[in-house]
């Protein structure tokens, strides 16, 4: 998630036990010795949240035993090939030796004939934007066409717009009323948000935009899509655009990804409830999940009932009570929007799907876990802000490899993402953990049922978040993206930071957590259980003992992590959206990578990263000035990687990514794709 789109609030106001607790009554259990839990597994601890917005424990020493171990995993046989490259601060972006940056696909490149060519003036209109590339690229995944290397479809998410660079002048607002005046500037704004599905080819080392191709195509912030899972039909999405509750318009602040092993591309709605205002009496869900209370973020509804309004574009994000029901108003446009939505990029005439039974709430990436035969297929997903929770989506349909080469690909969506079971975890002081399903039947932690609570299934999704308070869910430290090991199938999801954290203790030794922390776990034998650890501890280099705890150098600090893909040769890949001054001092945001199944023990079980093994970190990738490096995606032979920058202050200056735009000469950024390739053609990072 987007610094700037960040909502400090903390909206979970449950009383579910801080790690501090926990971790009081762990170091007081008589068998603290004999289970093995020492300080590489205390450290576990640090970085996840506390609940309600703040931590009063006292600090606890730990003493000083032998880490309980991870399984023993599966290893890759890569190994890193470049050295790691020092911190950058310019207007250009940085890269190892032998390697070459693109500029692919910035904001506005025309997708088709529509729309006119990108212009630095920021005079294209509504039209144009709607078929053109959206603004601040995010999360996005590369489909192969024919099984080709060079030809392939992108699917890039738009988290949310920059209004400054987006007008000529920014925002045209009336200065008495603060009401905004010029409604095609709205439909840009809406039209700017959304996902983008482009066909790009490569040629003597070259992408390039295929323009008109049939595959190109916009979902936008006013595109139609149809509700799937246990809300789709309920009358929780009645409005007077849906009477029967089946299809919901536009998604937004599509941040986070995920893919399917059917060929199918995953986009997640993260920062959603501030584009939505209710003046009157909000329901309880929508408190929870933080729904505006006086005005939207951009100001969409104020030409509400404007006699250019078309069917309702602008009072759809006015959810405030006017009508007699539900069908004659939008009290439930709202509760359209906090999911998992499905797309078919290689059928450019398939509606989207939202997938209810995956949840709803701010979701930050959706990663599948390691595939079986015969098994269940897993997501997981996290819920992005201070104190939240982090999310497990069982499929009641067992995996069949023969999905793997479905036609039908939004069928066999239907069959493992409509009927499953949505658990939320909770982190145990043992270094073991909890997986809670949310469904009626599961008992509270007052010993009422989640069903006594809040009534069918389809109520607990719409309200996920307050039914994973609850049933006692862990909350954490802004949990965002996930990755699985394809190796090992260990999970992995960054921490970004919480600086709400005002005490210190073993479990959180750093006051006000800026730096953020990597956290893995490993599934139990039951679909309830798991295994976890800390991987790795952001820090800046010069951090004191409690603070640096994984033995960060200068060639590998970093802060917030934030995006992170495994590519399937076992390279993890670490993007930050540092908010610390401590490491923004020293460069902007980057791209690390590190192999873990390679890190090992004497006796073959896995490492975290500490002093002894932190120079397996390495920074391979550093973004110009002002922007966050987010989105990774690679080709199918590795030659190429791509990587989004976006909110960039002054950059792109050429197609050459890493020209540095020369002193005194000002531009209007635009987010794009990066493609990083080696010179010699080879596979990238090794």
């Amino acid at each position: 998630m987007s610094k700037a789109t960040h909502n400090p609030n903390c909206f979970n106001q449950s009383n579910n036990t801080p790690f501090a607790e926990v971790l009081d009554r762990h170091l007081s259990r008589r068998n603290f010795v004999k289970s093995g839990l020492g300080l590489g597994a205390m450290t576990a601890f640090a970085g996840l949240g506390l609940a309600g917005c703040g931590s009063d424990s006292s600090p606890v020493t730990p003493p000083v035993t032998t880490p309980t171990p991870l399984p023993p995993p599966t290893q890759s046989d890569i190994t890193l090939g470049f050295d790691s490259i020092p911190g950058s601060l310019t207007d250009g972006v940085s890269i190892p030796q032998g390697y070459r940056a693109q500029v692919l696909a910035p904001w506005g490149t025309p997708l088709n004939d529509k729309a006119a060519p990108w212009k630095d003036d920021g005079s294209n209109t509504s039209d144009d934007q709607a078929n053109a590339v959206g603004q601040n690229h995010d999360g996005m995944h590369f489909f192969p066409l024919n099984d080709a290397a060079d030809d392939g479809l992108l699917c890039i998410n738009h988290e949310y717009i920059e209004p400054d660079a987006l007008h000529p002048t920014g925002p045209s607002v009336d200065p008495v009323t603060g009401l905004r005046t010029i409604l095609d500037e709205v439909r840009k704004e809406i039209n700017a948000h959304g996902v983008t599905v482009v066909r790009i080819k490569r040629t003597n080392g070259v992408w390039e935009v295929i323009k008109n191709d049939p595959h190109n195509r916009r979902f936008t912030g006013a595109t139609t899509f149809d509700m799937s899972g246990p809300v789709a039909y309920s009358d929780h999405l009645v409005t007077a655009f849906s009477p029967d509750g089946s299809q919901t318009r536009g998604t937004l602040n599509n941040c986070g990804n995920g893919s399917t092993p059917w060929g199918t591309y995953l986009t997640c709605e993260e920062n959603w409830p501030e584009y939505f205002v209710n003046k009157g009496e909000m329901s309880a869900a929508n408190a929870r999940i933080g729904v505006a209370t006086k005005d939207t973020r951009y100001g969409w509804n104020h030409f509400a009932g404007h006699d250019e309004e078309r069917a309702d574009e602008f009072s759809r994000f006015d959810i405030t009570p006017t009508g007699i029901s539900a069908l004659y108003d939008y009290r439930n446009e709202a509760n359209g929007h906090g999911y998992i939505v499905e797309i078919d990029p290689y059928s450019p005439n398939q509606r989207g799907i939202k997938r209810t039974a995956l949840g709803r709430f701010r979701h930050e990436g959706c990663t599948f876990g390691k595939l079986e035969e015969g098994k269940p297929v897993v997501f997981y997903s996290g819920h992005d802000s201070r104190f939240e929770y982090l999310y497990k989506y069982v499929s009641d349909a067992l995996w069949s490899e023969a999905d793997a080469n479905s036609s039908n690909r939004i069928a066999t969506g239907d069959k493992y993402m409509n009927d499953g079971t949505l658990y939320v975890a909770r982190f145990d002081e043992d270094g073991q953990g909890e997986w809670l399903p949310l469904v009626p039947g599961t008992v509270t932690t007052d010993g009422k049922t989640l069903g006594e609570h809040l009534g069918t299934l389809a109520d607990i999704i719409v309200n996920t978040a307050g039914a994973a308070d609850l049933v006692g869910a862990t909350p954490m430290d802004r949990p965002e993206w996930c990755a699985v090991d394809p190796f090992t199938g260990s999970v992995y999801l960054t921490l970004t930071n919480n600086t709400r954290r005002t005490e210190a203790n073993p479990a959180n030794p750093r006051l006000k957590n800026s730096f953020g922390h990597i956290i893995r776990w490993n599934e139990g034998a039951s679909d309830t259980e798991f295994s976890w650890d800390i991987f790795v501890f952001g820090s800046p280099a010069n951090g004191d003992s409690e603070t640096n705890l994984s033995g960060l150098t200068d060639e590998n600090q970093f802060a917030s992590p934030d995006g992170l893909a495994f590519d399937p040769r076992g390279i993890m890949w670490v993007q930050t959206d540092n908010g610390a001054k401590e490491v923004t001092e020293h460069t902007n945001d980057q791209m690390l990578a590190v192999v873990p199944s390679r890190l090992l023990d004497a006796e073959g079980n896995q490492k975290p990263l500490r002093a002894d093994n932190q120079m397996e970190l390495r920074r391979f990738f550093v973004g110009p000035n002002d922007c966050e490096v987010t989105g990774v995606a690679f080709s199918p032979d590795y030659q190429s990687l791509f990587a989004n920058i976006q909110h960039p202050g002054n950059w792109p200056y050429s197609d050459d990514a890493t020209q540095i735009t020369p002193a005194g000469i000002s531009i209007r950024p635009r987010a794009a794709t990066v493609v990083i390739s080696k010179v010699d053609g080879t596979e990238v990072g090794v």
